[in-house]
């Protein structure tokens, strides 16, 4: 492999460097066809024989462009082209392949292969990089099969203990632990304990900001707080018919006022809050009983960490309030929590550079939604990439993104790898 002549300042050559973007899409659309749905979408829910056909096809992407590979004990892996100075720590880029049960096309998954397509470009262009770049898959980034969200990567970045990842169990009371044994991704490396100099990632936007005010970049500068609870109210099941209503202790009653006081939490705390109920689950579920039991989440989301927290309190006083006036016991467990992410300046920076190099329009945004990078960020240098997604859309079959967007959304990755591994 050739040497190129020392970059001193990527901003101004960033243009000469570009992903292969036919190869880049043509990968994307291969991937799809694993856990492919009747309306275009994916189901490839982590730890599944999809999730590891995914795995493995991705792995054997990696090792046809000369990259070693290591699994740890999360079953995350990674994908290392080997730098010039394999002793400094190495630059990271990647995401998730495991998807929603109707999930789309390109939410992480994009990240994913921009990290190989990346490492691909670099072998064409014969570029060397002092520091190794590894293209990265985090396990179990959704949380739809097991909770919580961003599990593995919360393992790598210290946030949750090994034994606490593994024992993580799905409805059917199957362990992470148990899965990553089953499908042959139970690595040997230890999870997170090393040096990584720089972290990115790129995905779509799963909002609709960047393409109602058409900007094709993203620069994100923060990532939403988090907290998700889980919440189970009691009441007494009665026949619907001679049971009198002002006697009833109706436990969904109770749901649909916590639903109701959940969106007003939301509404107060406008513009940046966000709050959802996103499942309910009635017993016993029949026509003509007055519900017993309803269990339900919630989530909570804002970017300053006292708002957040005073969501929390209004929540808890309106549920106490609500409970006693119907009669019913209430269980609530916050079961997933998060500070705001504010990334790393010098990565974002590199993105932006990379974003005016290559004369992309952009605008600077804060996550929505969670990332493993935000569990990154507590250990590395990071930050992300976004990209547009049509009508805002993400979470769905009909997810989707223009080739283009893909396109500059992966060189600008490149840009800020080339920055951060110091091509030679």
């Amino acid at each position: 492999m050739s040497v190129n002549p020392e970059i001193s300042n990527i901003a101004d050559t960033a243009v000469e460097y570009k992903i292969n973007a036919d190869r880049l899409w043509d990968s994307l659309m291969q991937m799809a066809k694993i856990g492919a749905t009747e309306k275009g979408g994916c189901c490839r829910l982590a730890l599944t024989d999809l999730d590891r056909e995914s795995r493995d096809l991705f792995v054997s992407w990696c090792k046809e462009a000369g990259c070693t590979i290591k699994v740890d004990k999360m079953g995350n892996i990674f994908a290392r082209r080997e730098g010039t100075e394999s002793s400094l720590p190495p630059v990271l880029t990647g995401s998730h392949l495991d998807t929603q049960p109707t999930g789309g096309r390109f939410d992480g998954v994009y990240g994913v292969l921009t990290g190989l397509e990346v490492i691909r470009s670099l072998n064409d262009m014969n570029i060397q990089t002092r520091h190794s770049v590894e293209a990265c898959v985090w396990t179990n980034e959704e949380g739809s099969r097991f909770a919580p969200a961003m599990v593995a990567s919360g393992v790598f970045g210290g946030v949750f203990t090994l034994d606490y990842g593994l024992s993580r169990s799905d409805a059917d009371g199957l362990t992470m632990g148990e899965e990553l044994q089953r499908i042959s991704y139970a690595g040997d490396e230890e999870v997170g304990g090393r040096d990584v100099h720089a972290y990115f990632e790129a995905h779509i936007e799963q909002g609709p900001i960047l393409e109602a005010e058409e900007k094709t970049i993203g620069i994100v500068t923060d990532a939403q707080g988090q907290r998700w609870y889980e919440m189970s109210l009691t009441g007494v099941e009665s026949h619907a018919g001679p049971t009198p209503m002002n006697r009833r202790k109706d436990a969904l009653l109770g749901a649909a006022l916590i639903v109701q006081l959940v969106n007003q939490v939301g509404l107060d705390n406008a513009p940046l809050a966000c709050a959802t109920v996103g499942m309910l689950d009635v017993y016993p579920n029949s026509r003509n009983v007055i519900p017993g039991q309803v269990s339900l989440t919630i989530d909570f989301r804002h970017p300053d960490d006292d708002v957040l927290a005073n969501m929390d309190k209004q929540m808890r006083a309106g549920v106490d309030k609500i409970v006693s006036s119907i009669g019913l016991e209430c269980e609530l467990e916050q079961i997933f929590y998060y500070a705001p992410i504010a990334f790393n300046d010098s990565c974002v920076a590199a993105v932006r550079e990379g974003t005016q190099a290559h004369g992309y329009s952009s605008r600077e945004i804060v996550s929505g939604a969670g990332h493993d990078a935000c569990y990154l960020a507590g250990v590395a240098p990071t930050s992300m990439v976004f990209i547009p997604c049509i009508d805002g859309i993400s979470h769905n079959e009909i997810e989707d993104v223009k080739p283009e967007w893909i396109t500059a959304g992966a060189n600008v990755v490149l840009s800020a790898i080339l920055q951060k591994a110091e091509a030679v």
